[in-house]
C-alpha cells in the first residue's frame, strides 16, 4: 500500500509540473531534445536485518517528448561493495526505463520527479554460499539538473530503485548530462 501511496505523490506532482509552466520555448534543449548522461550512485541497500552502502556507476539516454515530459532509460553496474561481518553485499546490475516530469523555467535549475520500472540484480556472499536477488519493481523519486553550459548539466537525484518483500534499494546520486 505505502507503494501505491508513494507512486501517486510521484505521478500528481509530475503532472502539476508538466501542467503548471506554460511557455515551452523557456526549456533549455527544447521538444525532440536528445540528451545523454553518467551517474555515480551511493546506495543503500537494506536486506533484511542488514544495511550495506555500496556505489554504482550508470549511464542513461533519453529524449525530451516535452519540454516536461522526458522519456529514458538507464543502467549500471556496482562498483564498490560493503563487507558486514562475513559477508560482501553488491549491487551487480540494473536497468530501467523512466519518464521524467520536469518543472520548466527560466533559471538554470530544473526540478523533476521521476517514474519508472527498475531491474536489480543483489548479491550477498558469504563465505559458504552466495544469495542473489534479481527483481523488478516500480522505481520514484526526485531531482534537480543544473545548467553548467548550454549542453552541460548536472544533476542530484534520489531515487528508490527497489523495494518488495525484504531488500530495499535507494540512493543519492550526482552526475554529468550532456544535451543534443
Amino acid at each position: 500500500m505505502k507503494h501505491i501511496r508513494s507512486l501517486i505523490v510521484v505521478f500528481t506532482t509530475g503532472l502539476v509540473a508538466a501542467g503548471s509552466a506554460g511557455a515551452q520555448d523557456m526549456y533549455k534543449s527544447g521538444v525532440g531534445g536528445l540528451y545523454t548522461g553518467l551517474n555515480y550512485t551511493f546506495m543503500n541497500l537494506d536486506a533484511g536485518s542488514q544495511d550495506a552502502d555500496v556505489g554504482t556507476l550508470s549511464a542513461k539516454v533519453g529524449v525530451m517528448a516535452t519540454p516536461f515530459l522526458g522519456i529514458e532509460a538507464r543502467g549500471g553496474f556496482g562498483v564498490d561493495d560493503d563487507r558486514i561481518g562475513f559477508a560482501d553485499y553488491s549491487l551487480d546490475n540494473f536497468f530501467g526505463g523512466y519518464a521524467t516530469f520536469n518543472l520548466a523555467n527560466e533559471s538554470p535549475m530544473t526540478p523533476y520527479a521521476i517514474l519508472g520500472f527498475t531491474r536489480v540484480e543483489v548479491e550477498a556472499d558469504f563465505p559458504t554460499a552466495t544469495v542473489t536477488e534479481d527483481e523488478t519493481d516500480v522505481s520514484y523519486g526526485i531531482g534537480l539538473n543544473m545548467e553548467f553550459a548550454p549542453n552541460v548539466s548536472g544533476n542530484l537525484e534520489y531515487m528508490r530503485y527497489y523495494d518488495d518483500r525484504d531488500v530495499t534499494v535507494d540512493g543519492l546520486g550526482v552526475g554529468v548530462q550532456f544535451n543534443f
